[in-house]
């Protein structure tokens, strides 16, 4: 099943980050967020990606276009400009397909132009900028069960506040701070079979969570699976320290 990350998208609201860079490259303990969400996928057994480009994405080409050496330690004859690699990270049954799908494009736009690159009758989408612990294999079985056309991950996230509730007179009945808030939220990690590629079309202005995504639901074919482990995306430099936080304390837990 091929796996189409995101990679299009400016992040201004980590300019600390992204002025220079696109948000996928920005790095979570020395590697970039995107090589942590494939490797997520990989450790499951999917290891085929699609990447729709945007914003920079000459960069993310870059990075892969000099994956294999720029990871290894290697041997070049520069008489004939052979390398050889010696103790590579272990990604070499990846395999990785780069598509540049314009600058303003907008998110299921993105998906219906490397619509060619999808081979298979399910397929699955996620983010460029969140990690998880997602549990995939249950996540697809859930999606194959329904017999719905798309399914997305439902994830729970704690309040950035803290929260109170009080009598009439004032007194304060619980506090809480920072509570898992009860609604879900679109995590990301979607599975879709080939037909939800019909809802799409090629015009920039084709949003993947608006029209496609409504016009799925009202027609019942839209289901959540629930998530209340780990998620958490990087959209803001407190997330960057955040992840990389967790990174560097060994407390990753979208590394399994």
């Amino acid at each position: 099943m091929k796996t189409i990350i995101l990679c299009g998208g400016k992040g201004t609201r980590l300019r600390e980050e992204t002025e220079y860079k696109p948000k996928p490259m920005v790095e979570i303990g020395g590697r970039p967020i995107i090589w942590h969400i494939m490797s997520l996928y990989a450790r499951a057994g999917f290891k085929d990606f699609v990447l729709p480009l945007g914003y920079k994405g000459e960069v993310i080409k870059d990075y892969f276009f000099h994956f294999k050496a720029m990871n290894s330690d290697f041997t070049v004859d520069l008489g004939t400009g052979d390398i050889r690699t010696y103790n590579g990270c272990n990604c070499s049954d990846w395999r990785v397909t780069l598509s540049d799908t314009g600058q303003e494009t907008y998110k299921g736009a993105r998906i219906k132009r490397i619509a060619k690159y999808i081979d298979t009758d399910r397929f699955m989408v996620t983010y460029g900028d969140g990690v998880a612990d997602v549990d995939l294999a249950k996540l697809i079985a859930f999606h194959k069960d329904s017999d719905a056309v798309g399914t997305f991950t439902g994830v729970r996230l704690p309040s950035r506040f803290g929260a109170v509730s009080t009598a009439d007179d004032g007194r304060i009945l619980s506090w809480q701070e920072k509570p898992v808030l009860n609604e879900y939220i679109n995590g990301g990690f979607f599975v879709f079979k080939r037909e939800f590629l019909d809802y799409l079309w090629e015009d920039d202005d084709c949003d993947l969570e608006k029209e496609p995504l409504e016009r799925l639901a009202a027609e019942g074919k839209l289901n959540m699976y629930r998530h209340d482990g780990f998620w958490q995306c990087m959209d803001t430099y407190r997330d960057y320290t955040k992840l990389n936080a967790l990174w560097d304390a060994g407390q990753a837990p979208w590394v399994k």
